[in-house]
């Protein structure tokens, strides 16, 4: 297994995050190679909570300019970990 601390690269902390917190969804953007039971256990590891279920789906790239120059923003994954009844994650609560 990979470290956790692999898996979990960042939370994503946006209105709709923020949003989801009241029905215990958090959101993490994560390693593009990992799959839902990793980033469970990961979560479980890192946060000391109990996971009920994992949504992952892959960001897609928007195209971007700087003046004449043509390019696309990076690919990236994210995940939105729902958690068992009572349990938070402390890092979101400020």
């Amino acid at each position: 297994m990979k470290d956790p601390r692999e898996v979990i690269i960042r939370p994503i902390i946006t209105e709709h995050s923020y949003d989801m917190m009241e029905q215990n969804t958090y959101t993490f953007e994560v390693a593009k190679d990992s799959n839902k039971v990793e980033i469970a256990q990961a979560v479980e590891a890192i946060f000391d909570v109990k996971v009920v279920k994992v949504n992952t789906l892959n960001v897609k790239p928007k195209p971007k300019r700087v003046r004449y120059q043509l390019g696309k923003t990076r690919t990236w994954k994210k995940a939105m970990v729902t958690l068992k009844e009572g349990d938070t994650i402390e890092l979101f609560a400020s």
